[in-house]
């Protein structure tokens, strides 16, 4: 990861550190430059489907998949629900106030969190409540069971009531003064409510608040806060009962969620999410080498270095490939068993900078011009 980008996903509860901040972003021009793009034979057929555009894309944009529509948001409070399979507008509601993280939706509501700190639920129609929150939020909500969940950059979680915006329950416990500021982990898993706190992965009843399993991912080295960070960043990869996640810039590893323990855990020095499938782990490393891990117990199956510093993104698995965006706007449609290109897809040149999410067989990719991309490979 460069200095650049880790300077801006560093936040600071305990005082400012500015000198800190000052110094890592004056090393950001140290990376080099990207890998060229290889000549491949396509393998597989893809096309684009559908375009819109959204306008600045919120700054922690994360698209909710809800039956038949993708729910994402605009920096400018426009709050979208689309068709996946034609990019229909199915609603719009534009609400006041800038978007900073979002959005968390099911089939009625979408939540979004504003970057004056406030939670604002629409249906889909329009604003139905917003509150003021007391700490910071940059990982888009989860909108589930009536409730609506937060995960915050001080490290606690907390949940509405979906009705009035109620708070109903608030977890913390203590942790160092410098903290992440970017999406963390938040997921559904049966009955329990899976969230990063740190390097642990708690399930927490989500009626109570109350911790149901406790699983350390990674120990924090190092010998300064920067270097101890070690905070689980999303997105995470569910398969039945295991779930694998990263920890920034320390590890890759995977849980058994109904037991509540670790089953391994890889050094890998990286900071987005992964993706997995039934039987690999696939993630990037902070200078974008891709490593495959067998999902049952991290044994290393292979790595890829054609994509080194082109800026990717958290991957997603699709049909029989692994496909990562770039901070040129391409997506990289890679076979699963050997890393090699099947398929290479443009969207408008920009980077991609949400995490690409898919519906029965649309890909959907959003980039940092607003383009709202749809692909079908074949």
């Amino acid at each position: 990861m460069s200095a650049r980008r880790l300077a801006g996903a560093l936040t600071l509860r305990l005082g400012l550190a500015a000198a800190l901040v000052a110094a890592l972003t004056a090393c950001g021009s140290d990376r080099p430059p990207p890998a060229p793009l290889e000549a491949y034979t396509a393998r597989i057929a893809g096309k684009a489907v559908w375009q819109r555009s959204l306008g600045t894309p919120a700054t922690h944009l994360g698209v909710a998949v809800v039956d038949d529509q993708f729910v994402l948001a605009s920096r400018d409070g426009d709050i979208l629900r689309l068709a996946v399979a034609s990019g229909e507008l199915r609603s719009r509601v534009s609400i006041r106030g800038r978007v900073l993280a979002g959005v968390g939706a099911d089939s009625r509501f979408a939540a979004v969190v504003t970057d004056a700190n406030e939670l604002v639920l629409v249906d889909e129609k329009q604003e139905r409540w917003r509150i003021g929150l007391p700490s910071p939020v940059v990982t888009p909500p989860l909108v589930a069971g009536g409730r609506v969940f937060l995960q915050a950059v001080d490290r606690s979680v907390a949940a509405y009531d979906l009705a009035d915006g109620r708070r109903l329950w608030t977890y913390s416990r203590p942790g160092d003064p410098l903290a992440l500021s970017q999406p963390g982990v938040l997921l559904p898993y049966k009955d329990t409510l899976l969230v990063g706190v740190g390097s642990r992965l708690l399930g927490l009843d989500p009626l109570q608040g109350t911790v149901r399993s406790d699983m350390l991912l990674a120990s924090p080295r190092g010998t300064n806060e920067v270097e101890r960070l070690a905070d689980l960043v999303g997105p995470a990869a569910r398969q039945g009962d295991t779930v694998c996640v990263r920890a920034f810039q320390v590890a890759v590893g995977c849980v058994a969620a109904d037991r509540g323990s670790l089953l391994w855990s890889r050094n890998q020095a990286g900071f987005q999410g992964l993706a997995a499938d039934a039987e690999q782990v696939y993630a990037a490393d902070a200078a974008d080498r891709i490593s495959v891990w067998k999902r049952s117990n991290g044994d290393l199956v292979w790595t890829s270095e054609r994509l080194r510093y082109r800026g990717l993104s958290a991957p997603l698995v699709a049909g029989s490939t692994v496909v990562f965006g770039d901070a040129q706007g391409w997506l990289h449609f890679l076979g699963r068993e050997r890393g090699d290109t099947q398929l290479r897809l443009p969207t408008d040149g920009s980077q991609i900078v949400a995490p690409l999410v898919r519906a029965q067989t649309t890909l959907l990719a959003v980039t940092r011009k607003g383009g709202v991309h749809a692909f079908r490979p074949e």
